[in-house]
């Protein structure tokens, strides 16, 4: 951090030097952090916790008594892999399931006159 202090007033100046003085009083009126660290750990393993418990970083230890069983998370949306339905005839390992943006290769071909139809992948019976 550098300050230009050939442009600041007097009164500016003394301003910032107060300031300063009061911060630099202010800190080196506090503890040192790892003297406030340590307090803070022994406080907290006499009460029964962790800092990791009371600040975040890990989840508060369950006792018997308030484990709940918990119920089986369901999947809202499943994943199930979906079957091509376009595949491009100049080059078969181009194919889409016509969901979501249209590829490329698909709109290529549109562009030069090939139709959906045209590029839908036959069913077979089965």
């Amino acid at each position: 951090m550098s300050i230009d202090f050939s442009s600041m007033t007097p009164k500016a100046l003394q301003k910032l030097i107060a300031e300063a003085t009061r911060e630099q009083k202010r800190k080196k009126k506090r503890a040192p952090i790892a003297q406030v660290r340590a307090k803070l750990t022994r406080t907290a393993r006499t009460e029964g916790y962790t800092i990791a418990e009371l600040f975040g970083g890990a989840a508060p230890a369950a006792t018997a008594a308030t484990k709940t069983p918990r119920r089986r998370a369901t999947k809202l949306t499943t994943t199930r892999k979906v079957a091509p339905k376009y595949r491009n005839p100049a080059n078969h390992e181009q194919t889409w399931t016509g969901r979501g943006k249209a590829p490329l290769w698909f709109n290529a071909l549109i562009e030069s006159g090939k139709t959906r139809e045209e590029l839908l992948i036959p069913v077979q019976a089965g």
